[in-house]
């Protein structure tokens, strides 16, 4: 039970983040990288490479994914969860959160397109 608290806490805080987060990386590269299906949200929390990248696509995705580390570290020392539990539990959301058309990884590692239905998240997402 306790465990579940903890989750559900970390998911509030993280989507309250996530939100904003969502919003700053919405540059023109990275919505056309997104569109064009070559960005998805992963179970980490992290943005992943879809199939074969360019350096450019590297460096983006790099950079994105600094500035999220950067936020769920922040996020994690003023609620005393773990920088993974975090990244965990805003990987949730950022997954629940992707538009029809746009990619997503599933717990099992398989990249997938959003449809009308929901996505498959992780057992242990909220």
């Amino acid at each position: 039970m306790k465990t579940k608290t903890i989750i559900m806490a970390l998911g509030a805080i993280a989507l309250v983040g996530v939100s904003g987060m969502a919003v700053a990386q919405r540059d023109p590269a990275y919505a056309a990288a997104r569109a064009a299906g070559q960005v998805g949200e992963q179970p980490d929390g992290y943005l992943g490479i879809v199939g074969s990248a360019t350096s450019e696509l590297r460096t983006l995705v790099n950079s994105i994914n600094i500035q999220r580390k950067a936020a769920y570290t922040q996020k994690a020392q003023a609620s005393g969860a773990t920088v993974e539990q975090m990244a965990f539990t805003s990987g949730c959301n950022l997954i629940a959160q992707t538009a029809s058309g746009e990619k997503y990884k599933t717990p099992e590692g398989v990249w997938k397109t959003r449809t009308s239905a929901p996505p498959e998240r992780a057992p242990a997402c909220v």
